[in-house]
């Protein structure tokens, strides 16, 4: 009984292996380019100048944009604790418009631009520790299909 039903399995797997497999068609989803989100830029400590690879995410996100309906476009310069509130205020207004400016070079379809700065305003939490990696623009861009 035992040989006779170990047979049948091997038969039912071959007859199994030998039938045509149903063929599968994949569903490709792809990311869509007209999804609103925020990403930092990053700066030199004391500098307001783009760095190379800032250049890049820049750019490609101006590219990502143009298939796009921009709703709004806000970027907010940070600066860290290190000199003078004014100094700081000034460094981060400077760092927002760079950021500003070379997302209007790269052809960002945006109406307007909402270009704002905080200084060193949170740069330092409530212990009195030095908040990490605010040398940075946020960007955030709201985006439609058109």
């Amino acid at each position: 009984m035992k040989r006779s039903t170990g047979l049948a399995m091997l038969a039912m797997g071959l007859l199994a292996a030998c039938a045509p497999t149903p063929k599968r068609t994949a569903l490709v989803v792809g990311e869509s380019p007209c999804v609103s989100g925020r990403f930092d830029v990053y700066f030199v400590e004391n500098q307001a100048r783009l760095t190379d690879a800032a250049t890049v995410l820049l750019q490609t996100a101006a590219e990502k944009a143009k298939a796009c309906r921009v709703n709004h476009v806000r970027v907010l310069g940070l600066a860290d604790a290190t000199g003078t509130v004014e100094a700081n205020l000034s460094l981060s207004q400077r760092r927002a418009l760079a950021v500003a400016e070379a997302l209007t070079r790269a052809g960002m379809p945006a109406p307007a631009f909402e270009v704002n700065a905080a200084g060193d305003a949170g740069a330092v939490n409530a212990s009195g520790a030095d908040e990490l990696l605010r040398r940075r623009a946020e960007v955030f861009i709201e985006t439609s299909p058109r």
